[in-house]
């Protein structure tokens, strides 16, 4: 019996490596796939078009003979909008994080916990929704403009970012061991001076992942920049922040349904750029673990 249990638990114990490796095996495929197919569909158009020319070119102009596929414009717009989120949601976000690990009192942490889990449960078309029905015109009343501008797009992206950031940093601020807190009160800190000065670089590289999880969840979106951003395919001068802008993934959307041949691999072509620009974020983070760690 004894020995019948052992056989018993090890093929339970193979079954789940396999169901393991299966798992791992099938993300990792997935993520080849896409890889395949972007660049097998995507690389010969920017050839075709001109790899200079596709990068920096500042018309897309699709219906024009010949036609003109530059995406320096919405280059430009998705850097835009993705710092403005970044300026917006970083500093708020990890502020929040601190009060909720280090200050909030439990009565109230019990009622912002689930409201910031819930903030990231809204559908991204809602999210866009509210910036055109409030942002878009506190924007035009207050700085001027339209109101579908970069400014707009930047703060709208800076609350979407928000639950990211402030549930990956709260863990990384909770898993600090609490010795060293009490090491630094314990030598005269005052609780503000420890947590700023010991628990959150103790926490950097969790607080880290969080901002690049951030910015990456910023260059992806689609739908609620398309709403709120004026879709203006003119490349932008840095001062030009109350104007309209389209990014790489509004691009991609817009146009898509309707695109055929040339122009529908100059599209694929800019999920191509879409998929580097994402791939050099991951890849600045392992920069950025590996030398935390070193």
């Amino acid at each position: 019996m004894g020995k019948h249990s052992v056989r018993i638990s090890a093929y339970k114990e193979l079954f789940a490596k396999i169901l393991f490796a299966v798992s791992a095996s099938a993300a990792i495929l997935a993520v080849g796939l896409i890889c395949v197919f972007l660049f097998m569909q995507g690389l010969p158009a920017m050839w075709d078009i001109g790899i200079l020319d596709f990068l920096t070119g500042t018309d897309w102009r699709p219906t024009w003979n010949p036609p003109r596929f530059g995406i320096l414009p919405m280059i430009v717009g998705s850097l835009y909008v993705t710092a403005g989120a970044i300026l917006f949601g970083v500093p708020i976000g990890i502020f929040a994080a601190i009060f909720m690990a280090e200050v909030c009192p439990m009565p109230v942490y019990k009622v912002l916990k689930p409201a910031i889990n819930l903030l990231a449960g809204i559908p991204s078309v809602v999210y866009g929704y509210f910036g055109m029905v409030v942002l878009v015109p506190f924007v035009r009343t207050n700085f001027g403009g339209s109101g579908a501008s970069i400014l707009t797009a930047s703060i709208l992206l800076g609350i979407m970012i928000l639950p990211t950031i402030i549930s990956i940093s709260e863990s990384a601020l909770r898993a600090v061991p609490r010795e060293l807190y009490e090491g630094a009160v314990a030598l005269g800190a005052s609780h503000e001076r420890a947590v700023f000065w010991v628990v959150l670089p103790a926490a950097k590289s969790g607080v880290m992942a969080a901002i690049i999880l951030g910015i990456g969840r910023a260059v992806g979106e689609t739908m609620a920049v398309r709403m709120v951003a004026g879709n203006q395919a003119v490349l932008r001068m840095p001062y030009e922040f109350l104007s309209g802008t389209r990014t790489l993934t509004a691009n991609v959307i817009l146009e898509l349904g309707y695109a055929a041949d040339e122009h529908r691999a100059a599209l694929i072509a800019t999920g191509v750029v879409l998929f580097v620009f994402i791939m050099l974020i991951n890849a600045l983070f392992s920069l950025l673990k590996k030398k935390d760690g070193a």
